[in-house]
C-alpha cells in the first residue's frame, strides 16, 4: 500500500505531496499522487478570508461548502502513514506528539479527495476527517486548554475496501469513529539537535 519511501517527505503539511489511495474506475485500489489541503489557495475566491482544509469535521463533512460535494459523491480515500503529530500544552507551551500504532505498523486515515482542473490537467487534493475526542483520555490531551479536541479517524486494515466501497454517506459514516486508545501510543517528539 505504501509508495516507495524516497517519493515523498517524511512529515506533510498544507500544500505538500503525499500518497492517497481510493478505487479507479474500474474498482481496483489505486495509490494516486494529491496535495494536502482540500481547497488550494489559488482556488479561494478574491475576497474570502483565506480557510484550513487539511481537516474535515465528521459532523458538519455534508454541509460544509469545500466538502460536501467531495462527500455526497463518496470520494474517500484512505492516507497511509506511520503516525501523525498533535500539539500538547501539559508543559504550558506546544510540545509536538507522535501518535502511531502500539504494534508500530503503518496505518491509514480516513479521507475525502476531489480533482481541481489546472493548466497542466486535473490534480487531486485531499483532506482527512476527524472527530471529537474530548471524552477519550488519550487524544484530549492534545490542542490548547479550552479547545475543542480532535481526532483524525483511522481505518482498521480489515475495513479499507469497505471504506473505499461505501456508496451512501450513512455506511461511511459508520466509519467515524474514534480508534482504540489501547492500540495506539503516543510520545513527545525529541527536540531536534540545532
Amino acid at each position: 500500500m505504501q509508495p516507495p519511501a524516497d517519493e515523498w517527505r517524511d512529515d506533510v503539511y498544507k500544500d505538500y505531496g503525499a500518497p492517497i489511495l481510493r478505487r479507479d474506475e474500474e474498482g481496483g485500489r489505486r495509490v494516486a499522487p494529491a496535495t494536502f489541503g482540500m481547497v488550494p489557495r489559488k482556488h479561494i475566491p478574491p475576497g474570502v478570508k483565506v480557510f484550513d482544509t487539511m481537516n474535515a469535521r465528521a459532523e458538519t463533512v455534508g454541509e460544509k461548502r469545500s466538502f460536501s460535494g467531495a462527500w455526497k459523491k463518496q470520494q474517500l480515500c484512505l492516507i497511509p502513514c506511520d503516525a501523525f503529530y498533535e500539539p500538547n500544552y501539559e508543559t504550558g507551551k506546544a510540545v509536538r506528539w507522535r501518535i502511531g500504532m502500539a504494534s508500530c505498523d503503518p496505518f491509514a486515515i480516513a479521507g475525502l479527495w476531489r480533482a481541481w482542473d489546472e493548466p497542466e490537467g486535473p490534480a487531486l487534493w485531499f483532506t482527512m476527517l476527524t472527530v471529537n475526542s474530548h471524552a477519550r483520555p488519550l487524544m484530549r490531551r492534545f490542542y490548547k486548554p479550552g479547545d475543542e479536541k480532535r481526532s483524525v479517524v483511522i481505518v482498521r486494515p480489515d475495513d479499507y475496501d469497505d471504506w473505499l466501497d461505501c456508496r451512501d454517506v450513512d455506511e461511511a459514516r459508520s466509519f467515524l469513529n474514534l480508534f482504540p486508545a489501547e492500540q495506539l501510543m503516543a510520545a513527545a517528539e525529541s527536540p531536534k539537535a540545532k
